[in-house]
């Protein structure tokens, strides 16, 4: 006790001898001097604590990069990316400062009460950086693995800073103001209906994130069309206000995330994880140019389609059903036969080929299977490829493609 009444004899003394010095000796008007006695010794006391935040700095950092047993844990790199230890130190100049002016003013309360109110100010603008840096880190740390990358909890995360930022804003004016918070959330109560619509896409947004994540209805990297041809491409990017679309043409796209809540859109996640990509078309045919098929056409389809002669070899010896078969009904056999032999198409899944109802434009084949290649311009050239083949060997079965004159 005697020691701190000796340390604040000689801090008083030293506030005396600069007075003295300001008003005697530089013959400086009272008041200013007063005035200018304080600037400086406050602005003292801020170097004193810049300095003692150096040498704690500089200290945690020899520290962390000697501790082996620190940089083993897995929460050190996201910690460290978003300076949280460095976040937490700057509350220890913080904490001296407030000790300082007990000492150094000891009879100025009016002083003190401000400094105190500065340096409250102070270490609640820390405290909502170290909040935010704990929020970073958490979502840097749930997206190290795919399955939680798929899933992104950014827009949660904005959502909680934009609350973080709100709430640290309404204590910080209340000590400016020396109000109580309560005082002021009781004002904004009165005023929620321009509050409302002040953050409403924020809300939306926040609502809207949540259910996209609860319901899986949309992921980072999913092909996600839009209705309206708006959006059609990659998802990059979900956050609190936006969900970023890159189109093929590599055009960015941002739709609100409730848009994807109350709008119908087409997700093509399921494709991609399905064993192929469907193709669906129809190759219309001439119908004057369907007939029974006789033996030299079906003599002709043996010889020059080799792939056929398996199907000829499942027939009984020396049977050749040619008034039962029309060479429209051998061409889709044969078709079918073409798909299920194909490298490029997945024969594990539905391979149909049918006859539709004759419309004006000809008799419908319609062609549908699953290529194996799931990438959208290997696809398109795969099944190009295919139905290319297929529209050039229909005059072997005798069969004319329909083409309006």
């Amino acid at each position: 006790m005697l020691k701190y009444q000796r340390k604040n004899e000689k801090m008083s003394s030293i506030v005396h001898w600069l007075d003295s010095l300001l008003t005697e000796g530089l013959h400086i008007d009272p008041d200013i001097a007063g005035f200018v006695n304080t600037a400086i010794i406050v602005t003292a006391m801020i170097f004193i604590a810049i300095g003692i935040n150096w040498l704690i700095q500089s200290i945690f950092r020899w520290a962390s990069g000697h501790s082996v047993r620190l940089r083993r844990s897995k929460w050190h790199p996201f910690l460290a990316k978003r300076k949280l230890g460095h976040h937490i130190l700057l509350l220890i100049p913080g904490i001296v400062f407030y000790i300082l002016p007990y000492i150094v003013f000891q009879k100025e309360e009016n002083i003190i009460r401000v400094l105190h109110r500065a340096d409250i100010i102070y270490m609640l603008i820390v405290m909502i950086r170290i909040g935010n840096a704990m929020l970073l880190a958490f979502l840097d740390f749930y997206s190290t693995t795919d399955k939680n990358r798929s899933h992104p909890l950014q827009g949660l995360v904005q959502g909680l800073q934009v609350m973080l930022y709100f709430v640290g804003g309404i204590v910080i004016t209340a000590v400016l103001i020396d109000k109580s918070p309560t005082v002021l959330l009781t004002g904004l109560g009165a005023s929620a209906a321009v509050l409302m619509l002040v953050f409403k896409d924020s809300i939306l947004g926040f609502v809207a994130g949540i259910q996209l994540s609860q319901n899986d209805m949309v992921r980072l990297g999913d092909w996600i069309q839009m209705p309206d041809g708006s959006a059609n491409g990659n998802v990059e990017e979900i956050t609190l206000n936006t969900v970023k679309v890159r189109n093929w043409d590599n055009t960015l796209t941002m739709i609100p995330p409730y848009t994807l809540v109350t709008t119908p859109f087409k997700n093509w996640r399921g494709m991609q994880e399905s064993g192929g990509r469907r193709a669906d078309k129809c190759i219309f045919i001439d119908i004057n140019s369907l007939k029974a098929c006789s033996s030299e056409t079906m003599k002709e389809i043996k010889d020059s389609i080799p792939l056929m002669e398996s199907w000829f070899s499942s027939l009984p010896e020396g049977y050749m059903p040619c008034s039962e078969l029309t060479n429209i009904q051998m061409y889709r056999i044969y078709i079918e036969m073409y798909l299920r032999s194909h490298p490029n198409v997945n024969p594990a899944l539905d391979i149909i080929v049918t006859q539709k109802e004759a419309t004006a434009y000809g008799l419908p084949i319609e062609v549908y299977f699953f290529t194996q290649e799931k990438a959208w311009s290997v696809y398109e050239k795969q099944q190009s490829d295919i139905f290319d083949h297929l529209m050039t060997i229909a005059p072997v079965f005798g069969l004319r493609l329909y083409q309006r004159p």
